[in-house]
């Protein structure tokens, strides 16, 4: 499942997808109505259209297979599989941040949330093969655990035949008590797979059940629609696109990882990914998450909430004028948190002394954590200043401008509010994939909840750290997704966007 909690819980219900034949799968997505409450829940885990005239590749009208799929508050998007002889039917998440399916157990006893779902009995079907192996997967939101078991899995109009899944025994009482799904059906790569087990993904294509390895998304974000979206294996719905895909390659298996380039706000670089960031597409994921020091920026542009920071306070009183001053004098960005004091440097970028005191046995885990968060604070702020420079702003109004984005650090996996009469004036943010820019509007990444007086808006952006070598590291979710159709094309190993139709 996705690196990130996710803000908002959405749900994937897949609906009867028509019988296509041949090898490819498509299934739809529905909306259901939004809630004025918004819950928190993790983020990793995290109708049907007429025929379509063509497919990518080789493909033809005849060789889709198409899932529905049912859209909650923008958040989850969910679709219905079949397990067993004959088929139990369950909700599911179809996850590209993990590689696992899970579904409750008619076992799971001491778990409240198994008895608000579906669970999978065993004994009720004629293709149950035994396994029996321990399982345990770890989200944001908390783990599941269980065994592994052996059946029959339906997917729209394809039967995936011994495939292995984990019948989960023990779950997140919150997190999946209030979830509008019953399990996960991961469609990551076999390297992130718990206990080796081969990915429903990867039997689809060993099974010869579909012509081109290859899926597609698509998620339909006006609420006020039935189709919720779907899940096309085995091609795509030109429908549901404008122009063409530019594709990027994967560059770690396991995720759906690739490069991504600088991240704009209203067109003007944040320098966080000048020198290039990783970035994954997940389904599984309601928001985009990215760095902190980004994160907040984009927040101040659109006026979003935020939590003042002491530390980071406290090091821009103390430390500002000196480091805008090396900024100034063209010493290494990377170099001057260690110069000061604040961080080590391990020939790359900044490394807590706090951390690494623990790390070394020399060191308190209240001091660790201070030096951590102040290496941390210092870092974000040579960040900022460094674009600020390079956009020729006095020094007055770059300390300003850094003290405000202080009061705007962003609770870690957190909701950030907005005032839904300013969606008018917020900036487009944009990602560069592939040498193109991908523009979101304020439509796009803010997510609304209700309406009238009622309404309430909440930013589609959520603050993630990820520490070198792994990091810096954007999670796409379901924000980017709903603006941009998105191809998983495993056997070109690549993935592929194009303007949401």
């Amino acid at each position: 499942m996705s690196l990130l909690p996710i803000l908002l819980s959405l749900s994937l219900l897949l609906l009867s997808p028509p019988a296509l034949a041949g090898g490819t799968v498509r299934l739809g997505l529905r909306k259901t109505p939004l809630s004025p409450v918004v819950e928190p829940l993790s983020a990793r885990k995290y109708g049907v259209r007429g025929a379509f005239d063509s497919l990518l590749g080789d493909g033809n009208a005849d060789d889709a297979d198409i899932v529905s799929l049912k859209n909650y508050m923008n958040a989850q998007y969910f679709g219905e599989i079949g397990i067993g002889s004959p088929p139990q039917n369950f909700t599911v998440i179809f996850d590209t941040g993990s590689s696992n399916l899970w579904v409750p157990s008619s076992k799971c006893y001491f778990s409240i949330a198994c008895f608000f779902h579906s669970k999978y009995n065993s004994g009720r079907s004629s293709s149950y093969k035994q396994n029996g192996k321990t399982a345990e997967i770890h989200y944001g939101s908390g783990s599941i655990s269980g065994f592994l078991s052996q059946d029959h899995v339906v997917v729209g109009d394809i039967v995936v035949k011994d495939q292995v899944f984990i019948e989960a025994t023990r779950e997140p009482s919150l997190t999946f008590m209030v979830a509008k799904f019953d399990g996960i059906l991961g469609l990551g790569f076999k390297e992130i797979s718990v206990g080796d087990v081969e990915p429903v993904w990867y039997n689809m294509i060993s099974q010869g059940l579909i012509n081109e390895p290859l899926f597609s998304f698509w998620f339909n974000r006006k609420a006020e629609q039935g189709e919720g979206g779907e899940i096309v294996f085995g091609g795509v719905d030109p429908n549901h696109y404008k122009g063409e895909h530019t594709y990027v390659p994967v560059t770690q298996k396991g995720y759906w990882q690739f490069d991504m380039g600088d991240v704009l706000i209203d067109g003007q670089k944040t320098g966080v990914c000048s020198g290039g960031c990783a970035a994954i597409a997940d389904s599984g994921t309601s928001l985009i998450a990215g760095p902190t020091a980004t994160i907040t920026e984009i927040n101040q542009k659109i006026g979003a909430s935020g939590v003042a920071s002491q530390e980071c306070k406290a090091v821009i009183a103390q430390y500002g004028a000196q480091i805008l001053a090396m900024l100034s004098m063209r010493e290494k960005p990377a170099r001057v948190c260690s110069q000061i004091g604040l961080c080590t440097f391990d020939g790359t970028r900044g490394v807590s002394i706090g951390i690494e005191s623990v790390v070394n046995g020399n060191g308190d885990k209240s001091a660790a954590g201070q030096n951590g968060a102040m290496c941390s604070s210092c870092e974000m702020a040579v960040v900022w200043m460094e674009n600020q420079l390079l956009q020729n702003k006095t020094e007055d109004s770059v300390m300003n401008y850094i003290n405000e984005l202080c009061e705007r650090l962003p609770s870690p996996m957190g909701q950030s509010a907005v005032d839904c009469s300013s969606l008018a004036s917020m900036p487009v943010i944009s990602f560069t994939i592939g040498g193109k820019k991908f523009d979101l509007t304020p439509d796009q990444y803010i997510l609304k909840v209700g309406e009238g007086v009622a309404a309430q808006c909440i930013s589609g952006f959520t603050a993630l750290d990820v520490p070198p070598p792994r990091g810096p590291l954007w999670i796409l979710g379901d924000v980017f997704m709903g603006a941009y159709h998105t191809v998983f094309d495993y056997g070109k190993v690549r993935v592929g966007f194009a303007e949401a139709a």
